[in-house]
């Protein structure tokens, strides 16, 4: 039987000094911890980055560790 693979985005963040728990759950990610700033710059990565798979008509799991630098650096997940 073949097993179907599915790739993830995991985020985490240890900055956070306010005492409040993120989590963000999304088709393909998700992200914890972090400051308020911190964890909503992952999230707006985190969907951007579907939005770029989506235009190329990919799925994580999809991709080769170049075209995923690629794509995690246009979405702002990655400094370049």
């Amino acid at each position: 039987m073949k097993k179907n693979k599915k790739a993830w985005l995991l985020g985490l963040a240890f900055n956070n000094k306010d005492g409040h728990k993120r989590l963000t759950k999304g088709d393909n990610f998700i992200l914890a911890g972090g400051s308020e700033d911190t964890h909503d710059k992952m999230t707006e990565g985190a969907i951007k980055m579907n939005e770029n798979l989506k235009k190329r008509g990919k799925q994580l799991e999809d991709l080769e560790s170049e075209e995923f630098v690629d794509l995690a650096q246009k979405s702002g997940l990655m400094d370049k």
